[in-house]
C-alpha cells in the first residue's frame, strides 16, 4: 500500500491535484484539468491512479466525475500525504 502511494504522489501532476482536493472539498475532472493544464484524458489516468492507491474517491455527477480526498485514510497514510503536499488534509479521524 505504501508503495502504491508513493509512487501516485511521486508524479507532478498527481501530486498537484492532491493540493486541489486537499481542501476537502469535491472537484471534477473540468476543474482540475483547467487549473492543472491537462487534458481530459491525461487527468482521468492520473486520478485512476491516485484512487487505485486509495488516495481519493469518486462519484459520478451527470457526465462529470467528481473526486476528492479519501476520507478513510488511516492516520499514517494521511500524515504521509500531508508531508508531501506540505500542508495538512482534510479527512476523517479513525483508528490505526
Amino acid at each position: 500500500m505504501i508503495l502504491a502511494v508513493l509512487s501516485a504522489l511521486a508524479e507532478p501532476t498527481r501530486l498537484e491535484a492532491m493540493r486541489l482536493l486537499a481542501d476537502g472539498s469535491e472537484h471534477c475532472v473540468c476543474e482540475l484539468m483547467r487549473k492543472l493544464g491537462a487534458t481530459q484524458s491525461r487527468m482521468s489516468r492520473h486520478m485512476q491512479v491516485l484512487k487505485q492507491a486509495g488516495l481519493v474517491l469518486d462519484r459520478r455527477d451527470a457526465q462529470w466525475v467528481r473526486y476528492r480526498i479519501n476520507p478513510e485514510l488511516a492516520p499514517s497514510l494521511a500524515r504521509l500525504v500531508e508531508s508531501a503536499l506540505e500542508r495538512p488534509i482534510m479527512v476523517t479521524e479513525r483508528a490505526e
